[in-house]
């Protein structure tokens, strides 16, 4: 059974009373009492059972076995600093997983991945598209979700923006599909299975009927909000995903954008730690949201 030697907070008392060959500049730097720096070199003293100092007139001097054992404290106090810092940076830039809901992720966020990553090259992130429940810190360390579900009170959530939704066509079907802002019979509804309830909650928000409009129904968002690209009719928009192909001139929105009474949130296990890539990415997030106000 390996034998204890003593304190490492006595043995770095030690080292740079060793460096400096004065108790009292050693309490200085450590920011201690001169009686502490003294205590603590007593007590290794007395573990190895040899004096380390002479103490002459208010003075110390290194003696041999001090100079050899400070040489030895000092080269392993310092791999062990150094092998700290290793670890420590190996988890800052640690690769940081981000689930993301597929049509966010396709439409929003990665156009904007090649501006984080010029930015900060040395940051890793890895997407993985999903939506609603999610288990962090199993493989997934940061997720962006609507709050169309109820997560653990225990996860820390970002507010990232509200959502606003709006009517959107392209820009040459707007005189087909609407008169005088408003939608007309003409107009075909395209629906998605992922948010069957969209067209009623604008309806609700417009107080406007579209009962009697024809439509069609897609898989996912993603998909509806293509086919308005193409002209097959009018899908509900919300502005984040939108806003993108509206700059371009591939969809106009007629009738604006308002609240759907929503919003997305950044979930994590806990608030990222500074400096960290999770902290990087959700400094960045925030900023990149705040850049798209909405029309």
């Amino acid at each position: 059974m390996r034998q204890h030697v003593t304190s490492l907070p006595a043995l770095a008392c030690f080292r740079v009373a060793a460096e400096l060959e004065s108790f009292s500049k050693a309490a200085e730097r450590l920011n201690l009492t001169h009686g502490a720096v003294s205590r603590a070199v007593r007590l290794l003293e007395d573990d190895l059972g040899t004096q380390l100092f002479e103490r002459r007139n208010r003075a110390v001097f290194l003696t041999d076995a001090g100079r050899r054992f400070a040489h030895v404290v000092a080269r392993g106090l310092g791999q062990i600093e150094e092998e700290a810092l290793r670890i420590k940076a190996e988890h800052v830039s640690a690769p940081v997983t981000v689930s993301c809901e597929p049509t966010l992720m396709m439409r929003w966020l990665i156009p904007r991945m090649p501006q984080f990553h010029a930015e900060h090259p040395a940051a890793d992130i890895r997407l993985l598209a999903g939506g609603g429940p999610v288990s962090l810190g199993s493989g997934v360390d940061l997720a962006i979700r609507r709050n169309d579900f109820i997560w653990p009170r225990a996860y820390f959530a970002q507010h990232l923006f509200e959502e606003r939704i709006g009517p959107v066509c392209r820009p040459d079907k707007v005189a087909t599909f609407f008169e005088n802002d408003r939608m007309n019979a003409a107009a075909v509804l395209l629906h998605t299975r992922t948010r069957r309830s969209a067209w009623e909650v604008w309806g609700d928000i417009s107080g406007q009927s579209h009962a009697a409009n024809a439509s069609r129904e897609f898989e996912h968002f993603y998909f509806s909000l293509q086919a308005a690209v193409a002209g097959l009719g009018v899908a509900i928009g919300p502005w984040h995903l939108v806003q993108d192909d509206i700059r371009a001139g591939l969809l106009a929105s007629p009738q604006g954008f308002h609240p759907d009474g929503s919003a997305y949130f950044l979930l994590s296990l806990h608030e990222p730690e500074h400096d960290t890539t999770a902290a990087i990415f959700r400094e960045w997030l925030v900023k990149k949201v705040l850049d798209g106000v909405p029309v």
